[in-house]
C-alpha cells in the first residue's frame, strides 16, 4: 500500500499532524490552563500553584512538580467508569507527564512551591498522553508567568518548551500522530517526547503485530522530529514567544 492510498483522517499525508490547537486561560481560577486539541482528541490541562512541597524536599529551598491524568466517563464511545482508584495505565501516563515537565524546569528557581498538573481527557481519539504533555507545557508556562508577576519567584525557571507526539507503522508505512483507528491497527506504535533543544525525554515503543528493524525505527524518529517541531512552534505562537533559534 502506498502513501496515496492510505485513508488517514483529514486526508493527511503520513508526515502530517492532525489540526493542533491550544486555547489558553480556559479556566478562570487555575494559575495556568489550556484546552488542547489534537484532531478529535481534547485534553483540558491545568497548572495549579501551592506554597508547599512534599516532605522529602521540605527545607531544601527547591520546588516540585507533579501530574495527574484521567479520562472522563464519556471521553470514548463507550462510557468508562470514573477513575477513583487509578489503574496502571493512568499512573504510568501521569508519571510520564510529570517526568516530561520536570526535565524542563529548574526546581531550585521555584522556591518551596509545588505545581500540580492535571490533565483530564474530555474526548479521546488517540494520542491522549502526547496531547496532555504538549498542552500541559502551555499551562505550565502561564502558571510560571503568574508566579513571576506576583513575585512568588525571582528567576524564570522554565528552561525550554517540551512537546510529544505519537508515531507508528501503519500498513508498513511510518505515520505521524496516530488517531485511534490507526493506533489500534498499527504494527508498531511509539510515543516520543523531546525538548525544544532537540533532546529526548522519553521514547516509548512497542511492536504490536510485527517486529521492526533499525531503519524503521530511524524513520519513526525522523517523522516524530517533524511533528514535535511543529507542535513547539504552535506552543510558542500561542504564548506570543519569539521564534526559537
Amino acid at each position: 500500500m502506498t502513501e496515496s492510498t492510505l485513508n488517514r483522517s483529514q486526508g493527511r499525508s503520513t508526515r502530517e499532524l492532525r489540526p493542533v490547537t491550544f486555547e489558553r486561560n480556559y479556566l478562570d481560577f487555575a494559575e495556568g490552563s489550556c484546552l488542547t486539541s489534537f484532531g478529535r482528541t481534547r485534553v483540558l490541562c491545568t497548572a495549579s500553584v501551592e506554597d508547599r512541597v512534599p516532605p522529602f524536599i521540605s527545607g531544601s529551598g527547591q520546588g516540585w512538580l507533579t501530574a495527574e491524568y484521567a479520562m472522563l466517563p464519556k471521553s470514548t464511545r463507550e462510557r468508562i467508569h470514573r477513575e477513583r482508584n487509578k489503574g496502571g495505565r493512568a499512573q504510568e501516563i501521569q508519571r510520564l507527564i510529570g517526568r516530561s515537565l520536570r526535565c524542563v524546569v529548574d526546581m531550585k528557581k521555584l522556591g518551596e512551591h509545588t505545581i500540580f498538573i492535571d490533565c483530564d481527557v474530555i474526548q479521546a481519539d488517540g494520542g491522549t498522553r502526547t496531547a496532555a504533555i504538549s498542552g500541559a507545557a502551555v499551562a505550565l508556562h502561564d502558571a510560571l508567568t503568574f508566579m513571576k508577576t506576583h513575585e512568588l519567584i525571582k528567576e524564570w525557571p522554565l528552561i525550554e518548551m517540551v512537546a510529544a507526539v505519537s508515531v507508528g507503522l501503519v500498513d508498513g508505512q511510518p505515520c505521524l500522530d496516530l488517531d485511534y483507528r490507526e493506533d489500534s491497527g498499527a504494527d508498531v506504535d511509539f510515543n516520543v517526547v523531546k525538548t525544544e533543544g532537540g533532546k529526548y525525554v522519553e521514547v516509548q515503543g512497542t511492536a504490536e503485530h510485527a517486529a521492526f528493524d533499525a531503519g524503521q525505527l530511524q524513520s519513526l524518529l525522523e517523522i516524530a522530529d517533524i511533528g514535535i517541531g511543529e507542535i513547539i512552534r504552535s506552543q510558542r505562537a500561542v504564548l506570543g514567544l519569539e521564534e526559537s533559534c
